[in-house]
């Protein structure tokens, strides 16, 4: 039999209070096996009953990088810095994609999964861990793909600095999913309320692409107009980003720490936004 401590004692404790600094990182620990699950759970309801199945993960970029290349450097014109256009566009391809899909994916957080929130306990964090950890998936498959296409155009630059490598290649990519899932987070709590939000989210998707220099490096930006887009903390990302992977790229070590920041105060601002409100959208959602 039982005794009365053994009653008494508690593995979960569930309240109604909310608070901003509840991180449940305990909670989040034993969960982890939930968050693979939805990890693998989302990775095959994409491509599930598609031609191409998983293989859409390297054709996607494929097909915006001949797009790019077709528009931008054959009708257009525009400068790459003297750099290859396909290695040029392809390094901003995946860097947007991997920020851009951890914001929209985070953002609608309690309009995709309001039904299974409402069925059972788990942190709620868990869904955009699992966004963000998802699209870095996708995210070093593409690399892959740049890494293949980067060996066959311009090898020299992996042998004669690989710190910088790989440096560039870590601070770039944690540094954009961060941006990615502290603005999800934010937009998270406003979308369960107003719904019409979601339009407004990719239409801020659409505008911060040309604030970003994914098309155009920041050499070819007049000085005035470079100031405003330094402001954008992915700007010297994909900068930083072009330097230790093509060798050229205009960033100084102030800009990196100034998106360094932003992101470590989107991430913790978000997180806590997303603490405090949670668990009262549920008869909102």
């Amino acid at each position: 039999m039982n005794s009365k401590a053994d009653l008494h004692q508690t593995e979960w404790e569930i309240r109604q209070e909310t608070s901003w600094f509840h991180w449940q990182l305990t909670g989040i620990w034993t969960f982890r096996h939930l968050l693979i699950r939805l990890v693998r759970r989302d990775l095959l309801i994409h491509h599930q009953q598609t031609i191409l199945g998983p293989l859409w993960i390297i054709f996607q970029p494929l097909i915006i990088l001949f797009i790019y290349v077709l528009i931008f450097d054959q009708a257009v014109g525009l400068s790459t810095d003297g750099l290859p256009p396909a290695l040029f566009y392809l390094s901003g391809i995946i860097l947007w994609t991997l920020y851009s899909e951890c914001f929209t994916g985070t953002a609608f957080t309690f309009i995709q999964n309001g039904t299974l929130f409402a069925k059972v306990y788990f942190p709620r964090l868990i869904i955009p861990l699992s966004v963000v950890l998802l699209n870095y998936i996708r995210f070093g498959v593409q690399f892959l793909l740049f890494l293949i296409l980067l060996l066959f155009l311009r090898p020299q630059v992996l042998a004669t600095q690989p710190v910088l490598v790989i440096v560039s290649l870590l601070l770039s990519s944690v540094v954009t999913a961060g941006l990615g899932l502290g603005m999800g987070m934010m937009f998270s709590i406003m979308t369960a309320k107003y719904r019409d939000l979601v339009n407004v989210i990719h239409l801020i998707v659409r505008l911060l692409m040309f604030a970003t220099p994914i098309i155009y490096p920041l050499s070819a930006v007049g000085p005035e107009v470079r100031k405003w887009i330094m402001l954008n903390p992915l700007s010297s990302m994909f900068e930083f980003f072009r330097v230790g992977f093509l060798g050229q790229g205009t960033v100084s070590a102030l800009q990196i720490v100034y998106s360094v920041a932003c992101m470590l105060i989107v991430v913790v601002a978000g997180s806590m936004m997303f603490n405090k409100f949670s668990n009262k959208l549920q008869d909102v959602i």
